[in-house]
């Protein structure tokens, strides 16, 4: 398993657990203290991306990052890493294009291509110390049209959104982000290479009403882990779903396709 996300994996039970008003009590941090991992979407006016393989490119990006060896104990990313990991873990999806695309590239993070469409994660900080390049981004405001992905490719993660709970791209990139860490966190060190050689790549669609129904872990994450391969993305609640929305099912036997 990575050391690295060992905190994520040991609240993984217990967030799923808690009452769905406490995912997002805030009580207990100080605005200035909070920090958030910028995933920023390249969103070309004339070419745009299509909407699957963005999704996909921004989930590989957040756990590249993650399991980079400059984030492990002693890395240049260590702190920061560490500092965002031993709290809420929050993603801040925001779009650019062009000049301001080309500028984030300078900025300590890892950036995937999947058939044409290009995500960065940066490396995460405090929210009210952002560089400039990327709080000048916008984070709402572009939307991709629904597309048809295709077949399931073989050997990568099925990750399936919440067929109940319509998401923006923004919004489900930073869900998608937190499936792959998720995953990573309860995957041992065979399995997390093997994902690594194949560049952290999923698959990412929408499940049918009768396939969520089906893998959805109810309060058993545990045995849906242990039985199913399964594990659940559950959302604070802080944009465009309610508190304690499971926003994406992640399921590591990639040969179950989605019914």
């Amino acid at each position: 398993m990575s050391s690295v996300l060992d905190p994520l994996g040991a609240r993984y039970a217990y967030w799923l657990g808690l009452p769905a008003e406490d995912t997002s009590d805030t009580s207990d941090e100080l605005p200035e203290e909070v920090r958030a991992m910028p995933v920023i979407l390249r969103i070309e006016r004339a070419e745009p991306p299509g909407r699957t393989p963005l999704l996909e490119a921004a989930a590989a990006a957040a756990l590249a990052v993650c399991l980079d060896e400059r984030s492990e104990p002693g890395g240049e990313w260590a702190e920061p890493m560490h500092a965002w990991l031993d709290n809420r873990i929050r993603k801040v999806a925001r779009r650019a294009r062009g000049a301001h695309w080309a500028a984030v590239q300078d900025l300590p993070g890892i950036t995937v291509e999947i058939d044409g469409a290009e995500a960065r994660a940066l490396v995460p900080g405090l929210v009210a110390e952002a560089p400039k390049e990327v709080s000048r981004l916008q984070i709402s405001g572009s939307e991709l049209p629904p597309d048809e992905p295709g077949p399931l490719p073989a050997g990568v993660p099925l990750l399936l959104l919440n067929p109940h709970a319509p998401m923006t791209v923004g919004k489900a990139a930073a869900q998608v982000g937190h499936a792959t860490m998720i995953l990573a966190a309860l995957l041992d060190d065979a399995a997390l290479d093997g994902w690594a050689a194949r560049g952290y790549r999923t698959a990412v669609r929408t499940a049918s009403v009768a396939r969520w129904k089906e893998l959805h872990p109810g309060d058993d994450p545990e045995g849906a882990w242990r039985r199913d391969r399964v594990v659940a993305v559950r959302d604070a609640g802080f944009t465009e779903v309610d508190p304690g929305t499971i926003t994406v099912l992640a399921q590591w036997e990639p040969e179950q396709a989605v019914s």
